[in-house]
């Protein structure tokens, strides 16, 4: 248990250095943080589950991204100052390491392998952000369109 503890909260620590980075100095860096780790909790959970990686980085980046899009509207900020720092601790850095490793040692078969690993969590991040965002977008048009609807029917 302590294990994943250390984990969140290094990847915290990592959204808060990007958040550093990006100019953020403010309020938003603490919702940042907690997005963060809240969004690592996620993915620590489906994989505790036994859902797979896949699932469980799909599952984190669409709370991430849910979540950024939520505090992007309330903290009146543009969504990407909100999503990438959020998502540091979803980068599949470690298997990115090793596939460039394999491909360096002349190792193809297990380059192959750690490529397609990598492509399947790059995959499934970019899934959950795209889900997300078009279900921001399609609920902010529903809330445009259904006042108007009402006006033209009464």
């Amino acid at each position: 248990m302590s294990f994943y503890a250390v984990q969140t909260v290094m990847g915290v620590l990592g959204s808060i250095g990007f958040s550093i980075l990006f100019g953020v100095t403010d309020r938003k860096l603490l919702w940042i943080a907690l997005g963060s780790g809240a969004g690592w909790a996620v993915y620590l959970i489906c994989v505790a589950r036994g859902y797979g990686i896949f699932a469980g980085l799909f599952a984190a980046s669409l709370f991430v991204a849910m979540l950024s899009e939520v505090l992007a509207r309330i903290l009146k900020t543009p969504v990407i100052l909100m999503l990438v720092p959020m998502l540091i601790p979803e980068m599949p850095g470690g298997d990115l390491y090793y596939t460039m490793y394999y491909l360096v040692q002349r190792q193809y078969v297990e380059f192959g392998n750690s490529s397609n690993q990598v492509l399947a969590e790059a995959g499934a991040i970019a899934l959950g952000i795209i889900l997300a965002s078009y279900g921001a977008k399609f609920i902010r048009s529903i809330r445009l369109h259904v006042p108007e609807a009402r006006k033209k029917a009464q």
